[in-house]
């Protein structure tokens, strides 16, 4: 009887630290971020310590954008090119899918956490990647303020 009251009660616990993503948290995810590491779905994970690209992502408020990877370059700007993916937010179920497409592929991620700092999504195969808010890069000390 304890043993089923003790896992009850780990579900519950479970399922309830769950964070609820409303559509107005949608707008958070417009911005640059930078990947910290990959959890595996065994748990393992990889850490990112230093990052030649970061994500760049313009969501609109008709849940309809864009993401693409950019460079940071030491002077605070970023180098881009013309190579993205389109991007689509679809709520269903409790849940928040970003839905990507190229003319090469498509594919969906779920969207597990979202925070001014903080970004997550889970893939088809359970890995989960975080990410941290990216800021823009300035060692070049020419008193020039970056955007």
């Amino acid at each position: 009887m304890k043993n089923t009251l003790s896992i009850l009660f780990l579900s519950f616990l479970l399922v309830s630290c769950q964070q609820t993503i409303k559509p107005e948290d949608i707008s958070k995810i417009n911005g640059y971020w930078e990947i910290q590491k990959v959890v595996f779905d065994d748990g393992e994970d990889k850490d990112y310590a230093i990052n030649e690209s970061y994500d760049y992502f313009e969501i609109g408020a008709n849940r309809v954008g864009f993401r693409k990877k950019v460079k940071p370059q030491l002077d605070g700007t970023f180098l881009v090119n013309n190579t993205y993916e389109n991007a689509r937010v679809r709520f269903k179920d409790g849940k928040v899918f970003i839905e990507y497409a190229t003319p090469y592929a498509r594919w969906t991620e779920e969207l597990v956490a979202i925070s001014d700092k903080e970004l997550v999504f889970r893939n088809a195969e359970k890995k989960e990647y975080h990410y941290k808010k990216a800021e823009s890069i300035n060692i070049l000390g020419d008193g020039k303020k970056t955007e």
